[in-house]
């Protein structure tokens, strides 16, 4: 790996850079989050008694696709099959 960062072009300036000749790689990414809630709350989701239906389904879905849009939501991130 070189000593610079590629995606800076020779003045400074953010440029994407051309990775159609990079090899597929197998990656893993793991992701976590804390969220805090009151006890009531909290029984509400454990028990799926909350008003608006599945919270951790719906945690779950909305992560799913954060990751599949992230080269829409990252500056200069290409987009990147996910399986």
């Amino acid at each position: 790996m070189g000593s610079t960062l590629s995606h800076l072009g020779q003045q400074g300036e953010a440029r994407m850079v051309d990775v159609a000749e990079k090899p597929v790689t197998c990656r893993e990414a793991c992701a976590s989050a804390s969220v805090l809630m009151g006890q009531a709350g909290y029984a509400a989701m454990v028990e799926g008694n909350n008003k608006k239906g599945d919270v951790l389904g719906v945690a779950r879905i909305a992560g799913i696709q954060a990751a599949k849009r992230c080269s829409e939501l990252i500056p200069l991130c290409h987009p990147l099959a996910l399986s």
